[in-house]
């Protein structure tokens, strides 16, 4: 993954996510007031806010047109593809992919940070400050830092792992990259997976690199089993 590459300790987040907690106390009014959209189908505030991104993220670019290399459905599908063609506009795709990742990641690995962007009783104002310190720290890019912001604002940042994985379905496809699961009751011998893997790249054709996945099932009925879009 993006973010192999580029560990980084959670204790500057743990800081950043206290201070901002402490200076924004939350009142009881407040805590009855704040709700977290819920990113669906049917959610008209997921279709605004992520306009409202796209137009945040593009104000200073020349207006073209961006072809998704694949059409995503759902709230989060929305998101995901707003950022994309915020960031190839920006040409900061590979930037932003890391971005999001390492935002992901350090949401799993700081329970401080998970629990303040699954915290629906945090006030709006201290969600966006939050985002903005972060961005700030880890010197985001432009459309990374306006995407926080946005899924911050209309509280969206607990979301934020399922919006990204769609993304990587954007990128993953931008790049000619097919990921083929290949299910076995045991781990394939190291020959075996070499072999699959340069069938299937016969198959798909010039121009696509496969990503190999196995994954383990002892339920299945011997062979393997191979699936892929």
């Amino acid at each position: 993954m993006a973010f192999a590459n580029r560990l980084r300790s959670s204790l500057p987040l743990q800081v950043l996510v206290s201070k901002v907690l402490r200076s924004e106390p939350v009142s009881a009014a407040a805590q009855r007031a704040v709700v977290c959209p819920t990113l669906s189908k049917t959610n008209n505030k997921s279709d605004e806010s992520s306009r409202n991104f796209d137009s945040n993220s593009s104000k200073n670019n020349k207006e073209e047109k961006v072809k998704l290399p694949l059409v995503l459905f759902g709230g989060y599908g929305k998101y995901a593809s707003t950022l994309y063609i915020a960031a190839v506009k920006t040409d900061s795709l590979d930037k932003v992919e890391s971005e999001i990742l390492d935002f992901v990641h350090s949401i799993k690995n700081t329970p401080e940070l998970s629990q303040f962007t699954k915290d629906p009783t945090v006030p709006a104002r201290s969600r966006v400050k939050a985002m903005a310190d972060i961005s700030s720290q880890f010197e985001h890019s432009e459309t990374t830092k306006n995407f926080l912001a946005v899924l911050a604002e209309h509280g969206g940042l607990n979301h934020v792992e399922a919006i990204a994985k769609k993304f990587v379905e954007l990128t993953m496809a931008h790049k000619g990259i097919v990921e083929v699961n290949v299910t076995s009751v045991i781990p394939l011998p190291a020959e075996e997976g070499k072999e699959l893997k340069e069938t299937m790249q016969e198959i798909l054709g010039h121009g696509k690199t496969v990503m190999l996945e196995q994954k383990i099932d002892p339920g299945i009925l011997g062979g393997i089993v191979v699936e892929y879009q």
